[in-house]
C-alpha cells in the first residue's frame, strides 16, 4: 500500500516524518512517501488547490476554515474515535490540538508546535535576554554601540504575524467576530513594529526566520532577535557552527502560535490508514521519542518538558513552553489566509517607506535638526501609520466577500 504526503521544506518539516514513515511501513506495510513544498508555500497557498494530488497533508492551521467550507479534507472525527482525540488533545503543547479544531469538527492533528520567541547567541549579549518592549529597544542600542545588531525577521508573512503578536500582547488579539482590532491597540502595534524594523539590521525587511537564524549561526554579526517563530534545530549542538538559544517572547504573553498538523485528503485512496498513521505519529510516545530524535519539533505536552528531549536541544522546549502555554490563536475562517497575505504586504510596504525615509534623513541630515522638519516627519510617520491600520481593518471587514485586495 502507498500514500502520497505533502509537508514544508526544513529539516523540521521533513525529516521526522521521512523517519516516522519508514518505521510506520516497517510495522504496517504502508509506504509514504512525502513531497516538499517553500515555507511561504505552507503558510500562503490554501490547501484546497493541494488536496486532490495528496492523501496527506501538513497544514497551517489558518487554513482549517478553508477546509471546512471546500470540503477538502476528511474530518478526523469521522475516523478515528473520541478516546484517541481525547488523549491528544489532553497532551496538545499549549493550543495546538484545538487550533485544528473548527466548525466543530477536527481536521488535523497536531504534529509540530511553534510560536514567536526571542533568540539570541550565547556570549554575545551583555545582558539577560529583555523582558519587556522597552528594554528590547535598550539593548539594540547597545550591541549597535558594540559594532553588533538586533534583528527581526520582516518579510510580509512574518512582518503581519509579528503585528498580530504585537496586539495581542497589549490586550487585542485579533477576533473572527470583530470589525478588527481596536484603534488604540493596532496603531500601538504598528509604531513599535516600525520602531523595531528601524533598530534592526538593515536585511531585516527581507529575512524570514529561518534565513535570519541562518546568518545569526553563520557570523557574529546578528547577536538577538526579540521576535519570531521559533525553530529547535538551531538549539542543537551540532546543526551549525554557532549555536543559538531560545527564550520567552518579550512580555510573555500574546506570541501568534504556529506550529504544523498533519491532515487527510478526501481524495485519500485509504483514509483510515492515514488517520491511523496520523494519530500513531501525534502520540506521545512517537513525539518524545522518534520524532525529536529526527530533529522534529513536536506539539506533544510531555515531549516539550521530557528531560533528554532538552538535552538534546539545550534546554530549548522547556525554556520556551511559557510562551507556548499562554499563545494566541489567530482567526481561522475561510477568508483569513488570503487576507493575511494582503495584510503581510500592507504592513511590509509601510515598514519599507519608514525605512527609506530614515535611511534619506540619516543621508541628508546637518549637525543641528530643524524643529520642524522633525515635527513633519513626525507628523508623516503618524499619518502613515493611520493609513496602514485603515487599510488593514477595511481588508478585514472584507475578507469573506473577496479574496484579493
Amino acid at each position: 500500500m502507498n500514500l502520497r504526503g505533502l509537508t514544508w521544506d526544513h529539516p523540521r518539516g521533513y525529516q521526522p516524518l521521512e523517519a516516522a514513515s519508514a518505521r510506520f511501513g516497517e510495522l504496517h506495510g504502508v509506504e509514504i512517501g512525502w513531497a516538499r513544498r517553500s515555507l511561504k508555500e505552507f503558510g500562503d497557498t490554501p490547501i484546497d488547490t493541494l488536496a486532490g494530488d495528496f492523501d496527506l497533508l501538513v497544514i497551517d492551521h489558518p487554513h482549517v476554515g478553508i477546509a471546512a467550507q471546500c470540503d477538502c479534507l476528511v474530518p478526523l472525527d469521522s475516523l478515528l474515535d473520541q478516546a484517541t482525540l481525547a488523549t491528544l488533545s489532553a497532551e496538545s503543547a499549549g493550543p495546538s490540538f484545538d487550533s485544528y479544531r473548527y466548525g466543530a469538527r477536527q481536521w488535523a492533528l497536531a504534529v509540530d508546535a511553534s510560536m514567536q520567541t526571542s533568540c539570541f547567541r550565547p556570549g554575545l549579549l551583555p545582558v539577560q535576554p529583555p523582558r519587556d518592549w522597552p528594554a528590547v529597544l535598550d539593548l539594540a542600542a547597545v550591541l549597535r554601540r558594540r559594532g553588533r545588531w538586533m534583528a527581526v525577521p520582516l518579510v510580509p508573512t512574518d512582518a503581519v504575524c509579528c503585528f498580530l503578536t504585537l496586539c495581542a500582547g497589549a490586550g487585542g488579539g485579533l477576533r473572527e467576530d470583530a470589525d478588527f482590532v481596536a484603534p488604540r491597540v493596532g496603531l500601538h502595534a504598528l509604531r513599535l513594529l516600525r520602531t523595531l524594523a528601524l533598530a534592526a539590521h538593515p536585511a531585516s525587511l527581507s529575512w524570514n526566520p529561518i534565513e535570519l537564524y541562518e546568518a545569526m549561526s553563520g557570523s557574529d554579526e546578528i547577536a538577538y532577535c526579540p521576535i519570531g517563530f521559533c525553530y529547535s534545530n538551531y538549539a542543537r549542538n551540532d546543526y551549525r557552527s554557532r549555536r543559538l538559544e531560545f527564550a520567552d517572547l518579550p512580555g510573555g504573553r500574546g506570541s501568534l502560535l504556529g506550529g504544523a498538523g498533519i491532515a487527510v485528503s478526501k481524495s485519500c485512496r485509504e483514509p483510515g490508514v492515514a488517520a491511523a498513521f496520523a494519530a500513531w505519529l501525534c502520540s506521545a510516545e512517537q513525539q518524545r521519542g522518534l520524532y525529536v530524535d529526527a530533529a522534529g519539533q513536536p506539539a506533544s505536552r510531555s515531549a516539550w518538558l521530557d528531560e533528554r528531549a532538552n538535552s538534546l536541544t539545550n534546554g530549548f522546549f522547556s525554556g520556551t513552553f511559557a510562551t507556548l502555554r499562554h499563545a494566541y490563536v489567530r482567526p481561522r475562517d475561510h477568508g483569513f489566509v488570503a487576507f493575511q497575505e494582503y495584510a503581510g504586504r500592507r504592513i511590509h510596504d509601510f515598514l519599507t517607506t519608514a525605512a527609506e525615509g530614515n535611511a534619506t534623513a540619516d543621508a541628508t541630515a546637518e549637525p543641528a535638526a530643524d524643529p520642524a522638519a522633525v515635527a513633519r516627519g513626525e507628523s508623516d510617520a503618524e499619518s502613515d501609520a493611520a493609513a496602514c491600520f485603515a487599510d488593514l481593518a477595511e481588508a478585514f471587514r472584507d475578507r469573506r466577500v473577496s479574496r484579493s485586495w
